[in-house]
């Protein structure tokens, strides 16, 4: 055996169990739900998945794949271009698994990212023939330590009938000891989260499992993919800067301290790019309470601005991989990774009494967010952890520029073509023109300030017209509309590509 892999196989017994991918490929039947581990491209099965694309270059089958959020290549671009995946849940975030969603090839069920667990609890997802989870180790007693991410592995691992590990030697062992895994009693048995701070643990270093579930072992040395994200530009280096700004005067009036409340930013570039921002500001102590720990954490621990950080996931681009998984030690006490059923838990989120920062595609001039569907139809990647946060936050902030595809359309419309997160769960809306606080404010009171501070000056015209046309035409309705046209900005931009159009005077 190789050294390596007897170093980090506690549990002898298991070593029979080695096998090659292929072999662990060939165990998965047509028709399985297969629990697969992974959140946004980390600690992700790799190597079996791919052994399942090529097999079926020779042989049709279909399987149901869950996970944690999305996937490497390996799954959610080479699994669904071989036409292996039946139905996936419950985010994903490929081109590939994307197009064939939207051309109704992929089944797609998109959900809040803290409810999965608790669906296969209930055996509404499921029965779980197989679970692939990705490992840094076994332990003695059998506990799966799990390498850069934990999601839904934990109860995946509890629900499948089989368990296929991937033992991943690539991963640095120190790895062991930042993990904290707590799988809740079911419903009506449950006692109460003991997490008052994001630093406490209140669970075990690994997954627990009885090994005679444990079915395959194969051994992998693939990385993790790096993550997508793309550095700060001018814009989202402006929205930091109104959205630090927002902190100072939530200081001065006494709702917050210098150390903020715990911050959650949500997965993609613009909340990223916010979120670095603070690496060059005065608050400092901050506590970050996330989903994923991205590039812009890692930075600002180094900068001493963060003094602690848990979530569910590290998710880096190829030069901070190298920089932290090659020197993990240094970060290794500031940082926890927990199931996504306690980081996104919503009882945890309120208690802790979170700022969360999420990435909108489009909202509307009354503070409805579409996160997910482009024109109301196509989806881009999924609801992710957005509503479990922005709902149950102190402060619930969305992050768009005020415009996409050069100019053409503008990210707030009179009525949003898809609602992910209603006016009720929106506090603060941020672009690179401004920022407009929601909170205690009626509908109407919200219109001038959205588009006056946030909407693209291209657009705000445009904007100001409907509004006020909808205003005379409802009567001064509550939540003014004229239902013929709010969706007309859609309907200009699939015929004519543009958003913009000739403003009618009343």
């Amino acid at each position: 055996m190789d050294p390596r892999v007897e170093k980090r196989l506690g549990l002898k017994e298991l070593a029979g169990k080695i096998m090659s991918a292929q072999e662990a490929a060939a165990l998965i039947e047509d028709g399985s739900v297969v629990g697969m581990s992974g959140f946004t491209r980390a600690g992700d099965a790799k190597v079996v998945p791919m052994a399942l694309v090529e097999r079926a270059q020779n042989e049709k089958f279909k399987i149901d794949v869950y996970t944690g959020a999305s996937l490497g290549p390996e799954v959610d671009n080479h699994l669904a271009a071989a036409g292996v995946i039946n139905k996936r849940g419950p985010f994903q975030g490929d081109a590939v698994m994307r197009g064939l969603i939207n051309k109704g090839e992929i089944s797609y069920v998109d959900a809040h990212l803290s409810h999965n667990a608790e669906l296969v609890r209930q055996g509404v997802i499921g029965p779980i023939k197989h679970a692939i989870i990705e490992a840094v180790a076994i332990t003695e007693d059998g506990q799966i330590i799990p390498t850069n991410s934990v999601g839904n592995s934990p109860i995946f691992a509890q629900y499948a009938e089989n368990i296929i590990i991937e033992l991943n030697i690539a991963h640095p062992e120190s790895l062991i000891g930042i993990h904290d895994i707590y799988v809740p009693a079911e419903q009506g048995k449950r006692e109460p989260f003991p997490i008052t701070n994001a630093e406490q643990r209140i669970g075990t270093k690994g997954i627990v499992v009885d090994p005679a579930k444990i079915q395959a072992i194969v051994i992998s040395e693939e990385p993790d993919a790096p993550s997508l994200i793309v550095p700060p530009d001018e814009e989202t280096q402006n929205m930091a800067n109104i959205l630090l700004d927002f902190f100072r005067s939530e200081i001065k009036a006494g709702r917050l301290t210098n150390e903020l409340m715990p911050l959650q930013s949500g997965v993609g570039s613009v909340a990223n790019a916010v979120l670095d921002g603070f690496a060059n500001s005065e608050f400092e102590n901050l506590v970050v309470s996330s989903e994923v720990l991205q590039d812009a954490v890692f930075n600002l621990i180094d900068a001493g601005k963060v003094k602690f950080a848990a979530a569910t996931s590290i998710t880096l681009t190829e030069e901070l991989q190298k920089k932290v998984y090659g020197n993990l030690e240094k970060y290794a006490d500031k940082i926890l990774l927990r199931p996504q059923e306690i980081s996104n838990h919503p009882e945890l989120i309120r208690r802790l009494g979170l700022i969360s920062i999420n990435t909108a595609l489009e909202l509307d001039i009354y503070g409805n967010v579409n996160s997910t569907h482009v024109s109301g139809t196509k989806m881009m990647n999924g609801i992710g952890g957005s509503g479990d946060f922005a709902r149950n936050a102190r402060l619930g902030i969305f992050v768009t520029k005020s415009y996409a595809k050069g100019g053409a359309i503008s990210s707030i419309v009179p009525m949003v073509s898809h609602v992910d997160h209603t006016e009720h769960d929106v506090d603060v809306i941020v672009t690179e023109q401004g920022i407009a606080d929601l909170r205690g404010l009626a509908p109407k009171e919200r219109v001038e300030l959205i588009i006056e501070n946030c909407a693209h000056p291209d657009f705000k015209e445009q904007l100001r017209d409907y509004y006020n046309r909808a205003v005379e035409a409802t009567g001064n309705a509550q939540t003014p509309h004229i239902l013929e046209e709010a969706l007309s900005w859609h309907v200009n931009l699939a015929k004519n590509k543009t958003m913009k159009k000739e403003v009618v005077k009343a």
